[in-house]
Parts: structure tokens; C-alpha cells; sequence
């Protein structure tokens, strides 16, 4: 073998910088892409069962049947709050419950409370005052839950079916049994909130972020909806 074979350089040694920081960027990306997969997954899988609770009709009997409250004008329900008095009203005649409770306080400014205003409304359809219970306190969904299930509690009633928007429905009832009332929902299929294909995937959209808000903090998150409902 010649001289010049023997003595020919060796290759260079590898650069271990490069080589680590490809494997970080690497690993980061598919980190990235975990949380992205699994944030998809969770948001995909809340939207179905939103979906899947609001098609519950469940008519079991009960202590009471509880109307979450919605805006209402000068005592005046929004056609919204009527859909979800008129279901209400529906299940009491069908003696799903001897006793309804209405629930949600007002806006600065108003005259009437939500709870108030739906009081006057199922009086003026026939049912008894003393039937009802007006719980004329919360601001948004949890603060209302909270205040139904205190005011139960002091009368000695354990379970309710909930009344509200059919997306609305697995909120609501999360939110009641974690107050500790034995709840089960029975929406209404009328109002604003199931008229079009558009409202409807809108109701799941943002019943699905509330709901992931709400398991994540413990806190409410709702979106009113506008004057013209």
C-alpha cells in the first residue's frame, strides 16, 4: 500500500450541535402536533355530546321543573324565554312536577327580573301563584343553577328537570349536579334557538366552548342573545 493511502485525512466527525437541535425541533413539532390532535379531539368530542343531550326529552317526574331565565322586556318575555315557559307549562300540565321555579335576576335598568317576569307569565296561563317559586337572582347560568339549587335545598327538593335551549341542555345539567341537585333536561323544540340549520350550529358552537370553559375553570361563560329574539 503507498504512502500517500496511509496517510490519507480522516473524515470529519460530526457536528452533535446540528444533530440535537434537528432532534429538538423534531420532538417540538410533534409535540405541537399532539396538542393540536388532542385539542381537535376534545372540542370534536364535546360538540357531539352537546349534540346528543339536547335530543333529550326526558318527562321522569320530579320535585320541580326549573326554567333557566332569558332576557325579557319590561315583564315581557323574549320570544327566546317564551319557547322555554311554554315547554314548561307543557310538562306541568303533563304533571311532570307540582311545582315550577323560574330563575334569573335583571339588567340594570330593568323593572322586572327575568324570574319575575316568567312568574307572571305561567300565572297567566293558568298556573297557580303558589305553584311557583321565582328565584329572582343570577346573571348568567351558573350564578342562577347555584341560586335554584339553594332555594331547593331550604324547601326540601332534590330533583329537577331543567328547561332551556336544547344546546343549552348539558351545561346546564353539568352545572346542576355539580350544585348537587339530581337534574335531567327536558328543552324546549320551539323559540329562536332551533329555527334554522344556522342557529342551530351556532347553539352547538358555543355551548361547546362554554361547556370545555366551564369544566376547565369552574366559571361560567354564556353569550346573550340579541333584542330581535
Amino acid at each position: 500500500m503507498s504512502t500517500a493511502a496511509r496517510t490519507r485525512p480522516a473524515p470529519p466527525l460530526p457536528d452533535t450541535r446540528r444533530g440535537f437541535g434537528a432532534s429538538v425541533a423534531r420532538w417540538t413539532r410533534r409535540l405541537v402536533l399532539g396538542v393540536v390532535l388532542a385539542a381537535i379531539a376534545v372540542l370534536a368530542g364535546t360538540a357531539v355530546r352537546v349534540w346528543q343531550v339536547a335530543r333529550i326529552d326526558d318527562r321522569s317526574p320530579a320535585d320541580a321543573i326549573v326554567v333557566l331565565g332569558a332576557a325579557q322586556y319590561s315583564g315581557t318575555p323574549s320570544s327566546v324565554f317564551q319557547a322555554r315557559l311554554d315547554q314548561a307549562f307543557a310538562l306541568y300540565e303533563n304533571r311532570v312536577a307540582e311545582r315550577i321555579v323560574t330563575v334569573g335576576g335583571k339588567q340594570e335598568g330593568d323593572l322586572f327580573t327575568e324570574a319575575a317576569s316568567g312568574k307572571n307569565y305561567l300565572v297567566a296561563k293558568g298556573v297557580p301563584e303558589s305553584a311557583i317559586t321565582a328565584v329572582e337572582e343570577g346573571s348568567d347560568t351558573l350564578l342562577s343553577v347555584e341560586a335554584v339549587s339553594r332555594e331547593m335545598s331550604a324547601q326540601g327538593l332534590h330533583s329537577a328537570v331543567l328547561v332551556s335551549d336544547p344546546w343549552h341542555s348539558l351545561r346546564t345539567r353539568t352545572m346542576a349536579r355539580d350544585a348537587g341537585l339530581d337534574a335531567w333536561t327536558a328543552p324546549t323544540r320551539t323559540g329562536p334557538a332551533v329555527y334554522t340549520r344556522e342557529s342551530q350550529l351556532h347553539g352547538i358552537a358555543r355551548e361547546t366552548g362554554a361547556l370545555i370553559w366551564y369544566q376547565l375553570t369552574h366559571d361560567s361563560a354564556d353569550f346573550p342573545y340579541t333584542a330581535a329574539q
